[in-house]
């Protein structure tokens, strides 16, 4: 389906508090579609009713929702435009401060002290519960690319596409909620599609999730039952939390780690690999941890215990973000991150033309160029219009922006 694109809206947001090009890339979300743009990055993300687009420049966050079917009146799109604003402000959780942030686990912390400047930005996104848990469960012995790979096969596999951008002919779809993948002959499915053992428990735990919470939809509503169900683990303690997680298939302790720290809320967690591991002992002294012989360390529930209280202890309340920002800055992908690129003197056409080839179409993670003084801190109200305000309200209720709009259109 065809649509006609709107222009883009601005919300001033230095980089220093929110840089796409790693936040996006750092292995959170998988769903993100990356484009080159007449000299920009474009980033969109599709969303049940909407996809979300995003631009950025040094000191200016850049946004439009495209939607399927006709252009909407002026009041429509001032209502949805004030919902996008309103997810924006949510998924990447903008009333958090992350400069103030930053400032205070340099204080605390002399290893992030010295990250700081050059990876800015990196803060931990709101995701959709249901989408982030099959995301880290696709993560188990994976890569960033590779599942990135599945994510976007699955949603292509299961889930209507919602529309089509005219310009480049790019169809956007949806995540499928619980009761699809809960379906007969998904694991199957998956297993062709090279999920391999993940796919079980994909299948079985939106069956657990189905069985157990149902899949109805209430009156007006688009998300499921059970969907409903995780979402409200929100509200939980984080232990309670993650004891329900850890029934799950497939799920282990790190994967509920992350789900609690990426889309539940719980900001003190943080989720240890052996990556982070490496992280505690070689950076904050953990001790009596290391592997001999090179091989790899057992990650035991103790040993994963140790490091996450020792990383709890030098960051505080804020850990599980800190420790995205140390994560990304040792991700071999983000080791030219920040620097300057080198200037070659008068280069040939046949050596532009190498350079060019060497960029890979997964493009590579490049913050703009950030200026030398910049704003640490943001006001609330730079951002929250008194319109955006009401519809927040709105959210008390747990209702998905297609949710809203459904209500809203059925209103007498």
């Amino acid at each position: 389906m065809s649509n006609m694109l709107p222009a883009f809206q601005s919300l001033p947001l230095p980089i220093v508090q929110l840089s796409l090009a790693a936040v996006l890339k750092c292995g959170q979300s998988f769903r993100w579609s990356i484009l080159p743009v007449a000299g920009d990055t474009e980033y969109r993300l599709c969303l049940r009713d909407r996809v979300v687009c995003l631009r950025q420049s040094p000191m200016t966050l850049f946004y439009r929702a495209v939607y399927p079917g006709p252009r909407p009146s002026p009041t429509q799109k001032a209502l949805r435009d004030a919902e996008t604003l309103v997810w924006l402000n949510e998924y990447f959780q903008l009333d958090v401060d992350l400069a103030v942030l930053y400032s205070e686990w340099s204080a605390r912390d002399h290893v992030f002290a010295k990250v700081q400047t050059r990876f800015q930005g990196i803060r931990i996104l709101r995701q959709d519960p249901w989408e982030n848990l099959v995301s880290f469960i696709c993560s188990s012995n994976n890569n960033i690319s590779r599942i990135t790979k599945m994510v976007q096969a699955l949603c292509t596999q299961y889930s209507p596409s919602l529309l089509t951008f005219p310009e480049e002919g790019t169809t956007y779809h949806p995540f499928p909620p619980p009761s699809v993948l809960a379906e007969p002959g998904v694991s199957a499915t998956l297993r062709s599609l090279g999920f391999g053992y993940r796919a079980d428990f994909i299948h079985r735990t939106a069956k657990m999730l189905v069985e157990t919470h149902g899949k109805s939809c209430l009156v007006n509503e688009v998300s499921e039952a059970s969907e409903k169900w995780l979402t409200g683990l929100r509200s939980q303690s984080t232990a309670d939390a993650r004891e329900e997680l850890l029934k799950f298939v497939g799920v282990g302790r790190k994967v509920a780690d992350c789900v609690l720290l990426m889309s539940l809320d719980k900001k003190e967690v943080v989720p240890v690999d052996t990556h982070v591991h490496q992280i505690a002992t070689k950076y904050y002294g953990l001790k009596g941890t290391s592997a001999s012989n090179g091989k790899k360390v057992n990650m035991t529930p103790k040993l994963y215990e140790d490091v996450n209280t020792k990383l709890l202890s030098v960051w505080g309340d804020y850990a599980g973000w800190a420790h995205s920002v140390l994560f990304t800055a040792d991700l071999k992908s983000f080791s030219s991150y920040g620097l300057p690129t080198p200037v070659s003197m008068s280069p040939s056409p046949s050596s532009k033309k190498r350079r060019q080839d060497a960029i890979p179409k997964d493009l590579l993670p490049t913050p703009p160029m950030t200026p030398l003084s910049t704003p640490l801190k943001r006001g609330r109200e730079e951002i929250i219009s008194p319109e955006v305000e009401a519809i927040e309200q709105e959210l008390q209720d747990n209702w998905t922006l297609a949710e809203r709009v459904k209500r809203r259109r059925r209103a007498p």
